[in-house]
């Protein structure tokens, strides 16, 4: 189990919620298949529903604010009834649909709740301060967020409100980071447990702590890393994916034209010079690949590190590596990973993502995963169940687990200060 959130937020039970107007933020951004515009993974829905239940049974007048999509992928930007359809189906109760975020019909349709009843509002993503482009342009701080619109129209309506959206803590908000200022201030059960096993992970994991990091958004492993190879919270760093060539180009090593054009061609060789360095101050922390596969003739085909360099384009560990790496993961009394071993989507380099992943379901040590792509992997091949934690959260468990204070938290902690 996760150990006490040392972060200071004020618990869900602190309040007395009957006939109060409460406002939760939830994320339950899910996947939306691009065809049919319908949600294709449940998991955050699923994540939200303890809070949802603990405040409707104890007869809040339930106010749900949540965003699907942004001006970053817009295709995914769609209104939040089929959100409003699935949540009324797992509570088994209505939880009724607005479509409309903060004016007067949302407005109305809070003013008419009854204890114990739930409205969930328009996608938060159509009003511009909540989208990702006004928040890098304007820079507002919490307290300048207050003549927002949303802020303006909802906050004199409520009594309480809780936040439960741990997978949207980097963003700097009015829905995230406003409604602290004015209004008493609860985490939800989710928020309170992603904190706490991420938390665990840093500051007081069972030993010997191994991390796994792979995939090709390389710009998160290496921040985790530092962080992590700095205060100790790792014993070692399993590295694949592209994270895993980087070490291997930083020894030194050829790993041919091919690779070595895919690695410059998005920039990603900039990371050779940390890889140097973390290997100077840390090598006896990192593990590199012993071998990588490559497909040549429609065969899988392995290459031990000594043989490099390749004509041939590596996307997965080799059989020596994938050893290497169960034999740690065995022994470890915490596990974290971020990141598949190769292009687990391909058969042919499925062996490396599909084994570590076996590896961990068998472990005895406490596992925490998180990330999109990660979680997809865990889910095709492992029942998720044996994960001790799964992270709903992926670019704030990656700033959480770099050191950054995130606007959330930052926020969370000066409202509980202010209770106090």
């Amino acid at each position: 189990m996760a150990e006490e959130v040392t972060t200071k937020m004020r618990a869900l039970e602190e309040f007395n919620y009957n006939g109060r107007t409460v406002i939760l933020r939830v994320d339950i951004n899910s996947p939306i298949d691009p065809h049919t515009k319908l949600i294709v993974n449940e998991n955050r829905l699923n994540m939200s529903l303890p809070t949802i239940q603990y405040l409707l049974g104890n007869k809040a007048k339930l106010v749900i604010l949540a965003h699907q999509g942004d001006t970053l992928d817009y295709h995914n930007l769609i209104p939040l009834q089929e959100h409003a359809k699935k949540l009324t189906e797992k509570l088994g109760r209505e939880v009724k649909y607005v479509d409309d975020v903060c004016g007067p019909a949302a407005q109305e349709a809070v003013q008419g709740l009854q204890p114990g009843e739930a409205v969930l509002l328009g996608n938060l993503r159509y009003l511009t301060e909540e989208v990702s482009s006004f928040e890098k342009e304007v820079k507002l701080e919490a307290k300048d967020m207050l003549n927002t619109y949303l802020i303006r129209s909802l906050a004199p309506l409520a009594d309480f409100y809780v936040n439960d959206a741990f997978a949207a803590a980097h963003r700097n908000a009015p829905s995230m980071v406003a409604f602290q200022e004015v209004l008493p201030t609860a985490a939800g059960r989710l928020l309170m447990t992603e904190v706490s096993a991420l938390t665990k992970v840093m500051e007081s994991p069972d030993r010997p702590a191994v991390f796994v990091l792979g995939g090709l958004k390389i710009s998160d492993a290496f921040g985790m890393m530092k962080q992590v190879l700095e205060n100790g919270a790792a014993d070692k760093i399993l590295t694949c994916g592209i994270t895993g060539h980087i070490m291997l180009m930083a020894k030194g090593y050829d790993l041919g034209a091919k690779n070595e054009k895919f690695i410059k061609d998005r920039s990603l060789d900039a990371f050779i010079k940390d890889a140097k360095d973390y290997l100077d101050h840390y090598g006896e922390k990192i593990v590199y690949p012993l071998d990588l596969a490559f497909e040549k003739d429609g065969q899988r085909q392995e290459l031990g590190i000594g043989d490099l360099p390749t004509d041939e384009l590596c996307m997965d560990i080799g059989q020596k590596t994938i050893e290497l790496f169960k034999h740690e993961l065995a022994k470890a009394g915490t596990i974290f990973v971020n990141g598949p071993a190769g292009v687990y989507e391909n058969s042919v380099f499925a062996a490396g993502t599909q084994e570590i992943w076996q590896s961990i379901a068998d472990a005895n040590g406490y596992s925490v995963v998180g990330g999109g792509d990660t979680v997809s992997a865990a889910q095709r091949f492992i029942d998720t169940a044996k994960i001790n934690y799964v992270c709903t959260a992926g670019g704030a468990m990656v700033r959480f687990l770099s050191g950054v204070k995130m606007p959330l938290i930052e926020a969370m902690e000066r409202s509980y200060r202010k209770q106090s």
